[in-house]
């Protein structure tokens, strides 16, 4: 089968963004390359092992390709994603000197192809991610391991947003947390704070390619009984929209969002009102030139920066709702 694709070269600022918009166009899949080269470091601090060479992408810009059906109209598609990334800037998120490129490329050097770079990542001291096609032997026995196919849904820990909410809910699960989820995507910050002792997670996403990933990677981890996947945003659970079986009660003890900064600016009063007094808020996802806003909007709303984390140039904050 012939397919499609369509490649956006971009920024890294704009990576999640244009690819979401590429899912909304219909893609069957999307790939993303960031650099490799000039000044960034690849992180061995768990022993992480590489067996891609690095690219030679500029820094701080980004490959994105998209892919379409044969029958699909691409060039309409074109033309509409085109627009849609112009409006970016509108919204303070930098595209850079966007460049496009379309071919016609058989669906065998694409469709499993990307599975060759996707090998067991050991994220932090007691996180491991092991895609199901791959064999991974534990290397002490407080490892604990989150098996993961994502499928189409964002989300695999090799992003570094990804990686750093792991790493901070590492540091904030005490054990028998409720959580949210807000844009689980694969489910993979769900996953991993229930293998990290959290009691029950209501994982959420208003994509249902999202849902249905996240339902599919609870299931292969047997997390049924303790992650909970819902088509919904926070407002609309906030507005009783998510119906009885949550698995959770509100007020919960934690909130994880590992989305753009533009979004979590959008929902940080839902936020306060989904937390308990003292309830710990993980935002991520946060570009490093969008910092100061969101924590400005963070402390307007009530709540204690706790601590700062940081991953390249990508930020997550822990803050704590004021009693």
């Amino acid at each position: 089968m012939l397919w499609h694709e369509m490649t956006i070269h971009t920024t890294e600022e704009a990576v999640e963004m244009i690819s979401n918009f590429l899912h909304e166009a219909g893609a069957g899949g999307v790939s993303i390359e960031e650099s490799g080269t000039l000044n960034k470091k690849r992180d061995t601090s768990f022993g992480q092992w590489f067996e891609v060479p690095l690219n030679d992408i500029p820094e701080g810009q980004a490959e994105i390709k998209g892919y379409f059906s044969e029958e699909t109209p691409v060039e309409d598609i074109l033309e509409e994603v085109k627009r849609r990334v112009e409006e970016l800037r509108d919204f303070q998120i930098d595209p850079g000197d966007v460049r496009y490129e379309l071919k016609t490329v058989n669906e065998d050097d694409w469709a499993t192809a990307w599975k060759d770079y996707f090998k067991p990542l050991r994220v932090s001291d007691r996180l491991t991610i092991k895609p199901t096609w791959e064999e991974y032997t534990p290397a002490h026995e407080a490892e604990k391991i989150i098996e993961l196919d994502p499928g189409m849904a964002f989300g695999t820990g090799t992003h570094p947003t990804t990686a750093l909410c792991l790493r901070t809910l590492e540091k904030v699960i005490k054990g028998g947390e409720e959580m949210i989820d807000v844009g689980t995507g694969s489910g993979i910050l769900s996953i991993g704070a229930v293998l990290l002792g959290a009691k029950h997670v209501l994982a959420l996403d208003l994509d249902p390619v999202a849902v249905s990933s996240a339902g599919e990677n609870t299931a292969l981890n047997k997390m049924q009984q303790q992650i909970t996947v819902k088509e919904s945003d926070l407002l609309g659970l906030l507005n009783g929209k998510g119906g009885d079986d949550l698995g959770i009660t509100l007020p919960v003890n934690i909130v994880v969002a590992n989305i753009l900064a533009e979004i979590i600016l959008l929902f940080i009063d839902d936020v306060y009102q989904a937390l308990e007094p003292g309830g710990i808020y993980i935002a991520s996802g946060i570009y490093k030139d969008k910092e100061k806003i969101v924590q400005q909007a963070l402390e307007d709303s009530g709540f204690d920066i706790e601590d700062v984390c940081r991953e390249e140039d990508w930020i997550a904050f822990v803050a704590r709702k004021r009693s």
